[in-house]
């Protein structure tokens, strides 16, 4: 069973809430702030491209066993970004996928004190093996690739990517994929953002590789780059907050018309999954996931998709 639909926008009064809080706990101390990487160095890090761009769905989830948890480790990034995460701190229960772990927790029966978080490079985690948290959740898409090494839970976002360019850009304007092939474009290392870039815009020029997106938004704001291809609702919270002389240029076509779910990234063969895809269902059912959604992802406005 697929989630309910989910929109392109975000809320405008969710921005500027998120925004306060921002500066709130930027007020008190400069080291709280998200480090900015020198702008004038362009990561080097390498990739290869992935074989394997089609997104999978996962199928609708069984009837767990008995799910008697009560303590939860929950993986994010380091930094942690709104609209996902509000001032880089996921307990404090503001921002989409950190209110979403909570509600996953109540259903589950565990006590919000009771949740911990750590923190994980994005990449890292995309790759087998044990990991040190029950579950990872930062914007990780649904791809059969990645479901070969790890298990998803079922989807709790229908996301789309989009391309961000400064005002004065040259990409400013475009209609099309194909008006982004002669442009610079640049994402963060192992993100169905820079697949995307790799696979179906195939620029010109190859794309800019950063181990961040603090790394990939520094570089975008020194002008190293002509656009910055990233999940849509952080293209909303960037240009609406964070870069405000850039624009969205537009949202990017699916590929191959397929969804771009995000899920909860687990180890392998993990017991939790059905537990957590129960919670998760239930929070569909109710429309209680549908308002979280709304509160921190949607808006009014809308953004043309560019052609394919």
């Amino acid at each position: 069973m697929k989630a309910t639909r989910f929109t392109k926008r975000i809320t405008l009064a969710a921005l500027i809430l998120a925004a306060v809080a921002l500066l709130a706990a930027g007020c008190g101390d400069d080291d709280d702030e998200e480090s900015t990487p020198d702008p004038t160095t362009t990561s080097t890090t390498t990739t290869v491209a992935v074989p394997d761009f089609t997104t999978t769905t996962v199928a609708a989830p069984e009837a767990p066993g008995p799910c008697d948890v009560t303590e939860l480790t929950v993986a994010t990034g380091e930094p942690a970004f709104p609209p996902y995460v509000i001032d880089d701190d996921p307990s404090n229960q503001m921002g989409f996928e950190s209110a979403v772990v909570y509600a996953v927790a109540r259903e589950m029966g565990v006590a919000a004190e009771n949740v911990s978080w750590v923190r994980v490079g994005f990449d890292e985690s995309i790759i087998a093996g044990p990991k040190n948290y029950d579950f990872n959740i930062q914007q990780y898409t649904i791809t059969a690739e990645r479901d070969q090494v790890v298990d998803f839970s079922i989807g709790y976002y229908s996301n789309e990517q989009a391309v961000i360019a400064l005002d004065d850009s040259s990409v400013i304007g475009a209609t099309s994929v194909d008006d982004l092939k002669s442009a610079r474009l640049g994402a963060q290392i192992g993100t169905t953002s820079l697949d995307y870039i790799d696979n179906i815009i195939q620029p010109s020029s190859e794309a800019r590789v950063y181990n961040t997106t603090a790394d990939a938004k520094a570089a975008f704001d020194a002008g190293q780059i002509d656009g910055m291809v990233v999940d849509l609702p952080t293209a909303y919270f960037i240009t609406a907050v964070e870069i405000t002389d850039a624009s969205i240029v537009g949202v990017l076509p699916r590929a191959g018309g397929a969804e771009d779910e995000l899920g909860m990234l687990f180890e392998e063969g993990s017991p939790l999954v059905p537990c957590v895809n129960a919670a998760l269902q239930s929070l569909i059912d109710s429309g209680e996931l549908e308002e979280i959604e709304n509160m921190w992802l949607n808006d009014e406005g809308n953004i043309p998709t560019l052609t394919s």
